[in-house]
């Protein structure tokens, strides 16, 4: 089975029907996004498209690119794209198999040395897990058996996302469980449209790192050769070491599906019926281990330390807008810096796109190698790709300092919180992540609105003075939403018998005293009063 020629990628068609289509369909005009029961599967398959398409497009000029844009490649012609790299998506076979280890074999093993299929699942028990029988809330054997559609995919999507696994079983390229963010159209146009915004000009992209002139297949498809083909025993990759494409086919993990014993049912994934669905695989340790300056070019990055990049990650909380400035145009402060995925990046800067377009972004929440959450979610851009350069500067620089200022409003009101509930500060431990998720919830469409306006309306010859109208008014939605919380949802809903009135009035008094002093104003450029000499005067007397 070749994965380029088989129709096995869920996709939903404009009718509301399912279908499933070859890799050659994409551009089927009537395609309007992926369709696998698993969110995490289409987060996967959405990467191994857009993977497979800047592998092998010839485009290499934004009028070629327009050109594709509005009028979507045939299947005839991206057969043509694709034809060069067949080979290296064989996903059976006693060769070469897609994303599984060249030197692995399941003959002759015994039954002990294999996994359950449904192990592939990232949020699968472990081996400790199950071993101390501690599986109490995902239980094992939820998925005892996956159609090859649904085991390669899954494949893919755990060599993809690939969380810690023990000694010597590797993340993946970007660390467990990456944020993945992609630029996508407003409305939907179509998987195409999808697919064809996140792939950026030839040239440009074989520059983005890696050996460009290291052309043999398996520096980019690994499970072409043996794995000391590109590392070293116990060693590691580094970007050098392959082709730039091997971002999209990172291989962390030695596993071998076992295709030899399968049995017939329906899959616990899709809930199709096949006659070979798989139930076990093999797994060894010391894959690739990749290490070094890696940029994937979907995902963000922020500074560990200086002049070191690591990708970012979802993180407990989901994802809001404190993070859109990050994720869209990046943050340059002095404590802080992130950088967004560089296709976004090359899209803003090199696209000239027309019209609204969003952020899709996704990915695993991992402690280690449990997986606590999947967060998926789009986030508006307006008309920021019609924006130049200085504009979105200025963008960048004002969205800052709100996120700064609310970031303080939070702190404040969480203080309050406190010190309502608590007289003393060591009784109060805990998590107070509540309060800051209220906080951050409150005042998101307030963000986007005014966000909204300042893209629309930012000229970057404008002057700072310009800006003050929305900072007054961000000012005012952060003061209102803040003191509205304390009253109404968090210390204020309380029974009367169960609360101190004296320590609420006063955590109130100065939570409003705070909100309206100067730190907010200073913090979003604002005019601040300065004190008469008579009341310094004052205030030094009664000192």
């Amino acid at each position: 089975m070749n994965l380029l020629d088989e129709a096995w990628i869920p996709v939903r068609r404009k009718d509301g029907v399912q279908d499933w289509i070859a890799p050659c369909q994409i551009g089927e005009p009537d395609i309007v996004a992926l369709d696998a029961r698993r969110p995490d599967f289409n987060g996967a398959l959405v990467q191994f498209l857009i993977g497979l398409v800047q592998t092998t497009t010839p485009m290499n000029s934004h009028a070629e690119w327009q050109q594709w844009y509005d009028e979507p490649p045939s299947a005839e012609v991206l057969k043509h794209w694709f034809t060069p790299i067949e080979s290296a998506f064989v996903f059976d076979g006693d060769g070469a198999r897609f994303m599984q280890d060249y030197s692995l074999h399941t003959a002759g093993m015994q039954n002990s040395e294999f996994n359950e299929i449904g192990s592939l699942l990232i949020e699968a028990p472990g081996d400790n897990t199950l071993k101390e029988n501690k599986d109490h809330f995902i239980k094992r054997g939820l998925a005892s058996g996956l159609c090859p559609h649904c085991a390669e995919t899954a494949l893919f999507t755990l060599q993809t996302n690939a969380p810690s696994g023990g000694n010597g079983h590797f993340t993946s390229l970007r660390g467990g469980g990456p944020l993945t963010t992609l630029i996508v159209a407003t409305p939907t146009r179509s998987l195409w449209h999808t697919i064809w915004l996140n792939v950026r000009d030839r040239d440009s992209f074989l520059g983005t790192g890696g050996d460009a002139n290291k052309t043999a297949l398996h520096f980019t498809f690994p499970w072409l050769a043996d794995m000391q083909s590109i590392q070293a025993a116990g060693g590691k990759t580094v970007p050098i070491q392959v082709h730039p494409a091997h971002v999209f086919w990172s291989m962390p993990r030695r596993i071998r599906l076992d295709q030899d014993n399968t049995v017939s049912g329906r899959c616990d994934t899709c809930g199709r019926e096949s006659a070979k669905l798989l139930t076990r695989y093999i797994t060894r340790p010391k894959g690739f281990n990749y290490k070094g300056a890696w940029r994937h070019p979907l995902s963000p990055y922020y500074e560990s330390k200086p002049e070191e990049w690591l990708p970012m990650h979802p993180q407990p909380g989901g994802l809001g807008y404190k993070l859109w400035l990050g994720w869209v145009l990046g943050v340059q402060g002095d404590k802080k810096k992130t950088q967004p995925a560089s296709q976004v990046s090359y899209v803003l800067d090199s696209r000239r796109l027309k019209g609204q377009f969003r952020l899709w972004v996704f990915g695993y929440d991992m402690e280690n190698m449990k997986a606590r959450c999947w967060y998926e979610s789009t986030f508006p851009l307006y008309g920021l790709a019609e924006r130049n350069v200085e504009e979105r500067k200025l963008v960048q620089s004002e969205v800052a300092k709100w996120i700064d200022a609310a970031d303080h409003a939070a702190f404040l009101l969480r203080t309050a919180v406190r010190s309502a509930w608590f007289s003393d500060s060591s009784e109060a431990k805990g998590d107070w992540g509540f309060v800051d998720a209220a906080f951050w919830s409150r005042t998101e469409s307030g963000f986007y609105g005014l966000l909204s306006e300042l893209i629309e309306q930012a000229r970057d010859e404008d002057g700072d003075s310009s800006l003050t109208p929305w900072r007054e008014r961000w000012r005012n939605k952060l003061i209102d939403a803040a003191v509205k919380l304390f009253d109404a949802e968090l210390v204020g809903i309380a029974l009367v018998e169960r609360q101190n009135p004296r320590r609420v009035a006063d955590a109130h008094n100065r939570l409003r005293a705070s909100l309206y002093g100067d730190k907010l104003k200073v913090i979003l450029r604002l005019p601040v009063e300065k004190p008469s000499k008579l009341t310094k005067k004052n205030a030094k007397v009664s000192a």
